[in-house]
């Protein structure tokens, strides 16, 4: 477990930290006596604590501490100490030593801890000493969430009351943490019945604002502590959402109590059973979460179920006058962009290129003989002097054959003649007060570099045909665009047929049904590119050549 002194801040505990069951955690139970209820302007009177572990008392710690201050006959009169009482007794200064060493690495139980803790630290802070932050377990958040239908308030005394504990509080630091004991047993027996068996359960459902949807809590109590997926079902069994994780149990716990997001309650309320898939990494686990949304296209999830709304970007140069257009099939000639995730971000793109370059609008299908009528007109574009217009016969074949091959050549990554004369035209608009077509134009600068990058991974990926990929003692194959095995674990066909996707083919562009999974995997080849060790039939392009380029313009954006 974390030293609780260690000195970076808000440090994240280690994965075994996070699981260790209960009957191995250490537990220091924590009660003081002070002057008043101000952390600040008050002190500590007297400190007991009863370590225990697996139910066993390990020992106690109880001293008086003189306090350097009156302390109120109000106080006095409930507690019994008085001046004369405490008087013989050390500082707190003198005290702190024995109670740090004490405590160690123990996680702290308190009744109302922000109370206790906050006259620990308040102390550590006026003697110089290094911030306390160990981990901390509060019975009264406890006692809320598992019998506060059975008692009439939550105050120690009552608890042990009407709980009937061995021991009874009486306003004296060791008395009260005995008590405090017994409860934190109770109470640990009763979240037994959720699936509380973790330090990390324990300390979430304290955290769990009294969430409706807690008795659902004995859904996870199979989830390990692993890689995987996992899905919330309703009635009949439908799969409901498809979710991935790093720690199964901790991701799944979390909707009932960090997760307010507005879909996360009707969807717990239609929950009747959570099942899961256990994977070797993260890696995997994303891939089998796109497969399964992808497939099942589950009620709840909106990111991976509208692979029927991606559209591709394509500019024929085949054709004698190429223009761009916005296609729904995987072009099989000249270049393209994506797919993309929306109509609105291919036309966004669209925008971008006939912003920057007299690329011609209309549709209208030109042959390589092609004789404009007499009475033949300028469309509006070309009015505006935005666009070239080979229909009227007005175009110059040389100067539109060079806007085509800007557009070839932004398209394919290099984006520095399109990038410069979009910056100019922000540069003018902003200095013609014109700010909101200045962002516009912004926008659509970012659009085009997002594309540019999304599509060189998804072209790196197809490249690499069949490929054998190691991180440390993980080995991921791909074959066409495809995760097809994880070594040293279960291979990925027996979560899901590999066969319902589509397939990359080096050269062309990747179907929609398979962007999800190949854009997922390329991304994190693209980031790890340094530390992997390859084999491939293929080509291996990561880190993407174009990517530097890219990225700083993006910045520059």
């Amino acid at each position: 477990m974390p030293r609780p002194f260690d000195p970076p801040a808000g440090a994240q505990r280690s994965f075994d930290d996070l699981g260790v069951p209960l009957s191995e955690v250490t537990f220091c139970v924590l009660d003081l006596e002070t002057t008043g209820g101000h952390h600040e302007r008050d002190a500590i009177t007297e400190i007991g604590i009863v370590k225990v572990r697996g139910g066993e008392c390990l020992g106690t710690f109880q001293t008086l501490v003189n306090p350097g201050r009156a302390i109120p006959p109000t106080v006095s009169m409930l507690t019994g100490l008085t001046e004369a009482v405490v008087a013989p007794a050390p500082r707190i200064e003198s005290v702190l030593p024995s109670l740090l060493e004490f405590l160690g690495d123990s996680v702290l139980v308190a009744h109302n801890a922000r109370f206790d803790v906050g006259f620990v630290r308040a102390a550590l802070e006026r003697a110089q000493r290094p911030r306390w932050r160990g981990t901390v377990v509060d019975t009264v958040h406890l006692a809320r969430r598992l019998v506060r239908d059975e008692v009439p308030n939550c105050k120690l005394s009552t608890l042990a009351a009407h709980l009937r504990l061995d021991h009874r509080p009486s306003h004296r630091a060791l008395d009260d943490a005995l008590a405090t004991t017994d409860l934190l047993h109770l109470l640990i027996e009763r979240a037994a019945g959720l699936g509380v068996l973790g330090l990390d359960d324990l300390v979430a459902l304290g955290r769990i604002g009294g969430h409706p949807m807690t008795p659902k809590l004995r859904l996870t109590a199979s989830l390990p502590r692993t890689p995987g997926v996992y899905m919330f079902r309703g009635h009949a069994d439908s799969v409901l959402y498809v979710g991935k994780a790093t720690d199964l149990r901790q991701r799944v716990r979390s909707y009932f109590g960090s997760d307010d997001r507005r879909k996360i309650g009707p969807m717990l309320r239609e929950t009747t059973a959570i099942t899961h898939v256990e994977l070797p990494d993260p890696l995997t686990a994303e891939v089998v979460e796109i497969r399964f949304i992808g497939r099942l296209l589950p009620r709840y999830n909106r990111r991976g179920t509208r692979a029927s709304s991606y559209r591709y970007v394509k500019l024929d140069t085949e054709a004698p006058w190429p223009r761009l257009s916005i296609v729904t099939k995987a072009p099989t000639a000249g270049v393209h962009l994506g797919p993309l995730p929306s109509q609105a971000a291919a036309r966004r793109v669209v925008d971008a290129l006939q912003s920057a370059l007299p690329l011609r609008r209309c549709t209208t299908r030109l042959g390589r003989s092609h004789t404009p009528r007499l009475d033949a007109t300028e469309c509006s574009a070309a009015q505006l002097g935005v666009a070239l217009c080979p229909c009227a016969g007005t175009a110059d074949p040389a100067d539109y054959a060079t806007a085509v091959d800007h557009a070839r050549r932004a398209m394919e990554g290099d984006v520095r003649v399109v990038a410069d004369r979009l910056h100019a035209r922000m540069g003018r608009l902003a200095r013609q007060q014109r700010f909101e077509e200045a962002a516009t134009t912004r926008d659509t600068l970012s659009a085009l570099l997002g594309a540019v990058r999304r599509t060189a991974l998804l072209d790196a990926l197809g490249r690499a045909g069949r490929a054998e990929i190691r991180d440390g003692s993980t080995t991921w194959v791909v074959d066409e665009g495809r995760l097809v095995d994880t070594r040293t674990a279960q291979t990925l066909t027996s979560a899901l047929p590999v066969d319902a996707l589509g397939v990359t083919v080096p050269g062309r562009p990747t179907p929609r049904d398979h962007a999800d999974e190949a854009l997922c995997l390329a991304s994190f080849f693209d980031r790890r590119a340094a530390r992997l060790t390859v084999t491939c039939d293929g080509t291996w392009a990561f880190p993407v050549a174009a990517s530097t380029a890219v990225d700083a313009l993006v910045g520059a954006a």
